[in-house]
This record gives C-alpha cells, structure tokens and sequence, in this order.
C-alpha cells in the first residue's frame, strides 16, 4: 500500500478520534451526566484497548495490518453511528467502548505496517510524517467537532464524523498493495515464539521509551477529555474549547516540523524527558486561568511538548523491540497507556465531583513530571 494512502488513512481516522473525544465529554455533559460518571464514559474508551492492545500487536505480527486495520475502521464507523441512532447515555457508554476496542486493532496494525515498509534510511521520516497526520488530525477534529455542534447539535455530529470515517473503511477494502503487504510482512519476520509479555518488560532498551510513551498519550488523550469539561465550566462555547484543542495540534505539527534538528542537538532520550517536564508545567498552569487567549498559550506549550514527545516514543520503541515482536511492543505501548487511562478517569472523576477539575490536571502534571525523571534515569 502507497505510503500516501496510509498518511490519508491516518489522517481521517485521527481526526474521527480527536473529535470523538471532545464530543463525548460535551454530550455527557449535555445529558445532565455528573463528573464520576463522565469519568467512567471515558475510561470506557481505554478499558478494552488496555486487554486488547498486546493481543492486537501480536495479530499484527502473525497475519499481518490488513484484517486488523479493515476490521478496526469498520468498528469505528459503527461506534460512531450508534450515539447518532440512539442519542442516549448509554448509548455514548457503548459507543466509546466499541470505539476504543475497534480503533486499537487499526492503531497498532497501522504503526507496524508502517515501520515494515520503511527502511533503515526513510524510517524517521515515515514515522515524521505519520506523527504530522497525527497533528493535522489533533487540529481538524476538534476544532470541526466544536463548529458542528455549536451549529447542527451533538447527534448530527456523530453521523458526520462517521461520514470522515468511512473513506479510510473503502481504501483499506480496496487496496491490492495492502494485500500482499499482509503477506509479505509476516514472511520476513522471524519465527514468533511464544514469550510472555513480561520478556518485553525486561528487555532493558524498551524500558524508558515505553514510561515516556504512557506518559505521552495518557496526558494528550485526556486533556482531549477535559479541556471540554474545564471550558463548560467556565462558560466557553463548544466552538472556543475547540478551538484551544485544536492549537494543540498546531503546535505538535510545527515541532514535528523541525524535530530532526532538535534530536540532532539533544538526542531521541533527553529531547522526550525535556518534552515531559514542559508538559508537566502546562498541565499544572491550566486550570488556574480561565481567559481564552491564556488557555490558548498554555494549550500551545502543551502541544509542543506532547507533540514532541509521541513521535520520540514509537520511534525508539520500535527501534529497540526485539525481532519479530514490534507490533507486540507498540501493543504493550498502548496497553500500559490505555491502562492509565482507565485508572485515572476514574479517580480523577471521582476527585473532581468534590473538589473541582483542577485535581485531574494536576494529577497529569505529576504523572508527565515523573515520566521525564524516569526518562532521564533510565537514559543515565
């Protein structure tokens, strides 16, 4: 499958996903959901993928990213459609569920085909260039998610957003070269044994990419979750709290865009600490201001930080993996990450219905704080 293709691929589920996570928070909100409760919609959209994502890494690995990258973007059309059919609480319960589950089959599979394909020489830019896709989607999707339900309502949305999916679902159904990249990929692995995932845990070069890497995604998937709760709130409309997600976006698109000097400066290990502690400073600022043109600053920085930092991880994390077993690490990747993600909603909700939001902020800046400690000892 052309490299451009998989960019296009990326690029509309991405954003499908940075939509759904603003209009989840906003709709909850809008069905009269208290905090703990929206706290647990949330954790449903990890709960499946913290199970799945080392199973998926290994379906990757054996059969190669063509079924599981088909049946993911069927999965999430349909969990798209559903809060459009049945706009209820439960509903959106179900929704993020299936949507969580469906998204981390595709999400790895699309990773690991992509590092297949790529040489040593183009790996870093192939890569590069996915993590641009990945912003341009962190900047499309909620700032359209925002627009669409300040305008046609929450439903509608839904429907739209499966709309963007459904092209992705049609390419991946179509392609030939997909096809025999499905074929070929688990030909030129080596045998896969059996090994359990803790061998992975031990395999000492994994280790710091893999803390950065849950500290990375686990503050970006929920500052897409919050920032909406934060900026109702306070009285921002949906199209204002889309429009500060969405700077974030911007901000990771313009770091990426000079990455390779900074590494070249600093290294793949101190530049991912160094993105950490910034985006520890960011969370914990935050929620002490409620000025659209500061939350925007703020939202920058953070960018720049976690936009830096994503990039790094799967970077390192594949280059250090074991033969044979790369999908399996980008799956353990996702599952330690989704596994914070069903943790900290939880408590961060159950915090919040007491004493505000500010906690769920803060309890980021901690975890992103002692990624990049972790980071900088395991770089030692």
């Amino acid at each position: 499958m052309n490299v451009y293709l998989i960019l296009l691929v990326v690029l509309c589920n991405i954003t499908c996903l940075r939509a759904s996570r603003m209009l989840v928070s906003l709709y909850a909100i809008d069905l009269g959901a208290e905090q703990y409760v929206i706290g647990l919609v949330i954790a449903l959209y990890a709960l499946l993928p913290a199970l799945l994502a080392v199973f998926a890494g290994r379906l990757s690995d054996r059969i190669g990213p063509r079924w599981p990258m088909l049946g993911g973007s069927v999965g999430v059309v349909a969990g798209l459609v559903i809060p459009w059919l049945w706009p209820t609480l439960p509903a959106l319960c179900v929704s993020a569920a299936l949507f969580g589950a469906a998204f981390i089959f595709y999400h790895v599979a699309v990773q690991n085909l992509l590092g297949a394909i790529s040489s040593d020489h183009n790996r870093t830019q192939n890569f590069s260039n996915y993590s641009l896709m990945i912003a341009a989607g962190g900047f499309l999707g909620p700032l359209g998610a925002g627009f669409s339900i300040d305008h046609v309502g929450f439903s509608r949305t839904y429907l739209y957003l499966a709309l963007v999916a459904v092209p992705p679902l049609l390419l991946l159904a179509a392609s030939r070269g997909l096809r025999r990249q499905s074929r070929r990929v688990p030909a030129t692995a080596e045998v896969i044994e059996k090994k359990a995932m803790l061998d992975l845990l031990r395999h000492r070069p994994l280790r710091s990419p893999l803390i950065g890497s849950a500290a990375v995604l686990t503050g970006t998937d929920l500052f897409q979750f919050y920032m909406p709760i934060y900026g109702h709130s306070i009285g921002l409309s949906a199209s204002q709290s889309g429009f500060v997600l969405s700077v974030v976006g911007i901000a990771a698109f313009a770091v990426r865009i000079g990455m390779t000097a900074l590494v070249r400066r600093t290294g793949e290990a101190a530049l991912l600490a160094w993105s950490l502690f910034l985006g520890a400073l960011a969370f914990m600022v935050f929620p002490l201001f409620k000025n659209v043109a500061v939350l925007t600053v703020f939202a920058f920085l953070l960018g720049l930080s976690l936009g830096c930092g994503q990039p790094l991880s799967t970077i390192l994390i594949y280059a250090s993996s074991p033969k044979g077993r790369t999908g399996e690490a980008l799956g353990l990747r996702l599952a330690i990450n989704n596994m914070t993600q069903v943790l900290i909603p939880l408590v961060a909700g159950s915090i919040g219905s007491v004493f505000g939001l500010g906690p769920v902020f803060w309890v980021n800046a901690m975890m992103l704080a002692g990624g990049g400690v972790l980071v900088r000892r395991g770089r030692a």
